[in-house]
């Protein structure tokens, strides 16, 4: 099973070793660019050598038959996997761990555990790959909880029913993304979605926090792939959408399904819109002197029409770090690819453009062995980047990323705002460290930016350093028109400044939905929403 191999304080697998070489290259850089003398070296703990609480209350003997209160379960399912929870799980900090997992079998199951819930006061988590990055799995729980159950739904794994015709599946929720891909591609269908946590994370963990794909451009969400949703629901019943391919018929019940990050209940299936396989695919790299350059050439190639399947400009920086470039030049990789037809002329055309608006040829532009190339590095390093950001957490460093989004009109003057404001605060904690940026989504009206940041930290003190940054660095995304997250959901980490970006009488909403539907608030408290009266 995919969970026994899985690390309990990191990313991904317990025995995945990255090269040795690409860690120590990455620290070399690192030295170098930044003037690090001497790096931290931090041991990872042993389950052995972890503490752990007892559990707070007992389980009845018919919930006992799926649920388990193991030592290393309990770890494994403490934290998502955010700098903030691998530098506590690396620490050997699991005070906060829930009391039991739960791995339902059927919605009966899960029924059980809402009754034993509402009458216990107890907490549920839903949990589907634990590959959350804002505290959307933890149990930090707000006063008056008598425990917490997480509810892992590995075992509704099945891909139920496919409809060729309409091209769709009706799928559980717990299966996880390399599962479901080879079981769609068995039938020459895909879903064509693969966020960095592909492997290690669900559907309905991606429905939940609207979680944003492969695609650059056009399909970039998840919610553009739902075509109807199961929920179960603790009072409300089970909210099961008609499956249409388009409805005007009233507000979408699965979208508001999606993004509710667990609060509103608990999705078991839903029947999903799927692609054919594409059999054509081309891509090129080319270069621009500065980042601003490149931004403009990807405003105009988002509002081209020409929608390609992946655009990502990465800056000199992050470029070289990972392999690309010359450390001088901003990158753009640019791909199209089809299940029905040549796509070489779409990106011929994307290049001409691109060229108009600055952009460099290679210097082998006619040997596209060396293009094709760097385009596989950066899927390399996108694969093996987690990994990395660990070993780098190993040596004391301190490494997150966090993404947004805001229109083309207030791009520059954001991402100004946000090297001034980062650098500002890593000189005022006496940090030295770097920011990279990359887009990771292109639409018409904005941009998608993901920002790293990298930087040397204090003993022990790492965790209160990132609060501080990540602090100042969300609210400069406020302050300048753009949103708290694209694509890594609000979760408990980004909920105050979620406060701030959704209207007061949406959150209304969200609260009255959740009283419908959870009226003793036992799923996921503390994330995405408060009650209401708490924010007036």
């Amino acid at each position: 099973m995919l969970h026994e191999k899985r690390s309990f304080w990191g990313w991904g697998y317990s025995d995945y070793q990255i090269p040795e070489e690409i860690v120590q290259n990455s620290l070399r850089y690192l030295k170098m660019g930044l003037g690090i003398k001497e790096f931290e070296k931090i041991t990872p703990p042993t389950i052995d050598n972890i503490k752990i609480p007892s559990s707070r209350f007992e389980l009845p003997n018919h919930l006992k038959l799926f649920c388990t209160n193991d030592k290393l379960q309990r770890a494994r399912h403490c934290y998502g996997k955010s700098f903030r929870d691998v530098w506590r799980g690396l620490n050997g900090v699991f005070q906060k761990a829930p009391d039991y997992i739960a791995f339902p079998k059927t919605e009966e199951d899960i029924q059980e555990l809402f009754d034993f819930a509402i009458s216990n006061r107890i907490a549920l988590i839903p949990y589907g790959g634990g590959s959350s990055v804002c505290g959307g799995v933890e149990a930090q729980l707000p006063e008056g909880y008598s425990g917490c159950i997480t509810i892992d739904m590995m075992n509704f794994d099945r891909v139920l029913e496919i409809d060729k015709s309409s091209r769709s599946a009706r799928i559980q929720a717990g299966i996880y993304g390399l599962d479901l891909e080879q079981k769609l591609r068995e039938n020459g269908l895909t879903i064509r979605h693969y966020p960095q946590s592909f492997e290690f994370s669900t559907l309905g963990g991606w429905i939940a926090t609207r979680s944003g794909g492969h695609f650059a451009t056009l399909y970039t969400h998840i919610d553009e792939f739902v075509q109807s949703v199961r929920m179960m629901t603790p009072q409300g019943g089970i909210l099961n959408s008609r499956r249409l391919p388009g409805s005007g018929a009233g507000p979408s019940e699965e979208r508001l399904v999606c993004g509710s990050e667990g609060t509103l209940g608990i999705i078991t299936e839903a029947w999903m819109r799927l692609q054919d396989v594409p059999k054509y695919k081309e891509t090129f790299t080319l270069y621009f002197k500065d980042f601003e350059k490149g931004a403009e050439a990807c405003r105009v190639l988002a509002q081209s029409g020409l929608n390609p399947s992946n655009a990502r400009l990465i800056n000199a920086m992050e470029a070289f770090f990972n392999g690309l470039g010359d450390g001088i030049h901003a990158v753009l990789i640019i791909g199209f690819e089809s299940a029905y037809f040549e796509v070489k002329d779409l990106l011929d055309k994307a290049i001409v453009l691109c060229t108009e608006l600055g952009g460099i040829l290679p210097l082998a532009t006619q040997g596209s062995s060396s293009v094709e190339k760097e385009s596989d590095e950066w899927k390399r390093s996108f694969i093996r980047a987690p990994y990395l950001r660990d070993e780098m957490i190993k040596n004391g460093l301190v490494v997150e990323t966090f993404e947004t989004a805001v229109t083309w009109d207030k791009f520059r003057d954001l991402h100004q705002a946000i090297e001034r404001n980062t650098y500002a605060t890593l000189q005022s904690l006496k940090m030295i460290g770097l920011i990279t940026c990359r887009f990771t989504h292109i639409y018409p009206d904005g941009p998608a930016p993901y920002y790293t940041i990298i930087a040397q930290g204090k003993k022990n003190a790492q965790l209160e350093e990132w609060d501080e940054i990540k602090r100042i660095v969300s609210d400069t995304l406020i302050e300048n028109g753009a949103t708290i997250t694209h694509h890594h959901a609000v979760g408990r980490d980004h909920k105050p400044w979620y406060e701030r970006q959704a209207s007061p009488t949406f959150q209304k909403i969200l609260c009255s939905a959740k009283d419908a539907v959870d009226s003793q608030w036992i799923l996921n408290p503390g994330v995405l929403i408060s009650p209401f009266h708490s924010m007036e």
